[in-house]
């Protein structure tokens, strides 16, 4: 997450889309009317309701040495997941209940409070910290039905305290603690994924050193033509794995491209989704492809999403791995790069499918 801002942006005037819908519920200013060609359509989803995002039970990927033909069997699950989707949904992640609750509860509070005091942490043009949009850059660019809240978390250096909010009272301890077992199931799951590549369990981890660990909070309230906008346009993430929380009675708004078409992610209780990020497209040299997704707006429902990013420091040089590269079969199409200027190139474009990915690939 780039702690500078970029000089010189103009955004033009954001509206406030849970302040628009209290004064006005049935506008839709025309800067948040998609193009007919980006708009959601219903047929879309509707026929391809029965494509069912996997679900990975992972306290079966901790359990080798108590039950190895179960551990064997959910390995084989995590890797078609990654190959064939990008995308998957963990249950029985070992992060306590209270915790998940904990987290939805003071995220939701957050969002509630009055305007002018989420207005005392915002987030600056170029950056993605704060309360507001982000990956906006002109005046005309065409904006979401959403409103964001994003906080860098670790290493200590990326965070910026005076964007840490006093109110809610819990937020900061509850965003620490929920953070702190997030990074431990990033740096499972990354065990996982290393050995369905069959690399070393420790691979990615190791790469790693101190990973870079953002949370940002997306609530969507009702809009009255959700026919016409976008809760979060399409884009591929610039993290190694994303985990995202999908708050508890809220719409069904995920929706990630399939087989060319856009298939909604059905909440699953409990259960947290995990995404391929970039960095892992190109660490696998494509074998594990970053998805395309966006999220949907509902006509009476609202909807909140927590969102962690996880991702090498940015000091690590990041490219294919030797062993993901064969000259004749799987030739190297990623060039080498350090991931904090990917990071930095990720964070200062706007989100148009997986359009920020072509700075790390070999054009021949």
């Amino acid at each position: 997450m780039s702690p500078v801002p970029i000089s010189q942006i103009n955004t033009g005037h954001i509206d406030d889309v849970q302040e628009l819908r209290k004064a006005k519920p049935t506008l839709v200013p025309e800067r948040f009317v998609r193009d007919a060609t980006e708009r959601p359509t219903p047929c879309a989803v509707l026929d391809h309701d029965s494509y069912e995002v996997p679900i990975i039970d992972f306290s079966k990927l901790m359990k080798v040495d108590e039950d190895e033909g179960s551990w064997r069997a959910e390995i084989l699950k995590l890797k078609r997941a990654c190959q064939d989707w990008g995308f998957f949904q963990v249950v029985n992640h070992g992060i306590d209940l209270s915790l998940v609750e904990g987290i939805e509860e003071v995220a939701k509070e957050f969002f509630m409070l009055p305007l002018e005091e989420k207005q005392r942490y915002p987030m600056v043009a170029g950056t993605v910290q704060g309360y507001g949009q982000a990956f906006v850059f002109s005046e005309d660019q065409k904006l979401d039905w959403c409103n964001m809240f994003a906080l860098g978390v670790e290493p200590q250096f990326i965070r910026n305290p005076k964007l840490w909010p006093k109110n809610p009272p819990k937020f900061s301890g509850t965003v620490d603690d929920y953070s702190r077992e997030v990074r431990k199931l990033c740096q499972n799951l990354l065990n996982s994924i290393a050995i369905t590549l069959g690399l070393k369990e420790g691979t990615f981890n190791e790469m790693f050193g101190v990973g870079v660990q953002a949370i940002r909070m997306n609530y969507y309230p009702p809009c009255s033509r959700p026919d016409l906008v976008l809760g979060l346009s399409p884009h591929s993430d610039g993290s190694a794995l994303t985990v995202l929380q999908q708050g508890k009675g809220s719409s069904v708004g995920l929706q990630i491209l399939k087989d060319t078409k856009w298939v909604s992610v059905q909440p699953v209780p409990n259960a947290l989704v995990i995404n391929i990020g970039d960095t892992l497209e190109v660490l696998t040299n494509g074998k594990y492809k970053s998805v395309e997704h966006r999220a949907l707006t509902h006509k009476e429902k609202d909807r909140l999403s927590i969102v962690t990013f996880y991702a090498p420091s940015y000091e690590v040089e990041i490219g294919p791995l030797p062993e993901m590269v064969d000259e004749i079969n799987h030739p190297c199409t990623y060039r080498r790069y350090n991931h904090g200027e990917y990071s930095k190139h990720y964070v200062t474009s706007k989100l148009q499918g997986k359009k920020t990915l072509d700075f790390a690939k070999i054009i021949n």
